[in-house]
């Protein structure tokens, strides 16, 4: 192993560190006991689906992984098996999961799914190659309620809300009130122009003016679409200042009704934590969104883009005989946690899961610690043993280094007594390993949050 060289990171596959990824498992149980409250059902599904069943999503054919055995590696096109891609999402295997099985599934079905995703898009902050989502979606037969997209929405927005994170903006539009608005200035490509707009808060002004211009609008239609794109609202107002503008269409009412019930539905939501808003420039990149769509974004943190999103997809599943219509949205986990782990603002407060380090007194007597720490471990306390016998200094400095808040003196002798220590105060008594407990915030690693500094 002369010549072994350190490993250089994987640019886009982010790796945490203990103490992250308890930060990270801690959320998703959070998330998972919210959803579990209101009856959605735990799915997990593969992480592999056939090539044509992946694409014709806007722009993300060029980002799926295409997955290959090792041995087709360089074979000529057509001598490897079918192809399979990674997927890119969780709403498109869930679509596939449900039409295979919709006879073994009571409608309206509603699941959760915590998972990995991949997609090869350029790594940036907050977007990667390998990630985890958190998804919820409400799927009819044959036809789903509106009122299950306020319903997707107000969960989502009560999980957000217990995350130990800064304030959060959810914002809200409907693709119909975009659609129908084109329809209203006979656009030639509104598919093309919902594009553009999509891009409103990536790209300037002029060169989203430029884009729409492209699309087949007359400079006249395209700063018109604009006006409707840059209207944002806390309440139904929105719905006023679209009429204003002076274009009719029946999808574009349509559109407004739905937008203006779902902004409804939301209001008592907002707080000190969470800002609902309409934005009527948000369209979302992917084809399958056909109504309401949700988008969230972290204040402070606007460069990360949306950090929450999804929508109402009501032709997306479909046998041929029976359509499955849905609404889900989709929580970026790894898009959320992974930047505010790099920058310090979120981290746990010790780095193992370990509320108690046994000391060990001197080898002859490893067996009474590790009887201790087993006995700690049957009442629910997280423990372990130290290495070896070391001094009594060098094992608490041990257990600081770690964030272990005890260490347990063992009895040296029959007439000796057991002894804990709180390493931060200093404080150390008796104790009896078969009934002692910690205070109840140690007995598990905390989530500290270190707000930044306003710029």
């Amino acid at each position: 192993m002369a010549n072994a060289k350190t490993p250089a990171p994987l640019s886009g596959f982010p790796e945490l560190l203990p103490g992250q990824r308890m930060v990270e498992t801690q959320i998703i149980d959070g998330l998972r006991r919210t959803f579990e409250l209101h009856g959605f059902a735990p799915v997990e599904t593969r992480a592999v689906e056939p090539i044509e069943g992946l694409t014709g999503g806007a722009d993300i054919d060029k980002e799926i992984y295409a997955v290959r055995r090792l041995a087709d590696i360089g074979a000529q096109d057509g001598d490897a098996e079918a192809g399979i891609g990674l997927h890119f999402d969780l709403t498109v295997p869930f679509a596939r999961y449900v039409l295979e099985n919709a006879g073994k599934l009571d409608f309206p079905f509603r699941r959760y799914q915590i998972q990995k995703v991949w997609r090869g898009e350029r790594p940036q902050s907050g977007r990667y190659r390998e990630f985890t989502q958190a998804d919820i979606d409400i799927i009819g037969k044959g036809r789903l309620d509106f009122h299950h997209d306020v319903e997707v929405a107000r969960v989502m927005a009560e999980a957000l809300g217990a995350l130990p994170v800064g304030k959060l903006r959810l914002q809200v539009n409907n693709r119909k009130v975009l659609q129908g608005f084109l329809l209203g200035i006979e656009a030639t490509d509104p598919r093309s122009a919902m594009q553009a707009i999509d891009k409103l808060d990536k790209l300037p002004y002029n060169v989203i003016a430029d884009l729409l211009i492209e699309s087949g609008l007359s400079d006249e239609r395209a700063r018109q679409f604009l006006q409707l794109a840059t209207i944002e609202s806390k309440s139904d107002d929105f719905v006023r200042q679209v009429r204003d503008l002076g274009i009719k269409h029946e999808l574009l009412d349509e559109g407004l009704d739905e937008l203006a019930a779902v902004m409804g539905g939301l209001q008592d939501l907002n707080s000190e934590r969470i800002t609902v808003e309409a934005h009527l420039r948000i369209a979302r990149g992917l084809d399958y969104y056909t109504g309401t769509v949700f988008e969230t974004r972290l204040i402070g943190s606007e460069a990360l883009g949306s950090i929450c999103s999804g929508g109402r997809y009501d032709s997306l599943a479909t046998d041929g005989r029976t359509t499955y219509p849905g609404v889900g949205i989709s929580l970026g986990l790894s898009r959320l946690l992974v930047p505010l782990f790099a920058d310090g603002s979120l981290t746990a407060s010790r780095s193992v899961p370990s509320a108690v380090l046994v000391a060990i007194v001197d080898e002859p007597s490893r067996w009474a610690s590790t009887t201790v720490a087993q006995t700690l471990r049957d009442h629910g306390v997280a423990a372990e043993v130290f290495a070896s016998a070391e001094k009594f200094g060098k094992q608490i400095r041990f257990a600081h280094r770690r964030g272990i808040p005890y260490v347990w003196f063992p009895a040296t002798g029959p007439d000796a007594g057991h002894e804990v220590k709180d390493i931060r105060s200093g404080d150390q008594v008796p104790a009896d390993p078969d009934t002692w407990l910690p205070a109840a915030v140690d007995l598990k690693p905390g989530i500290i949050t270190t707000p930044k500094p306003a710029e």
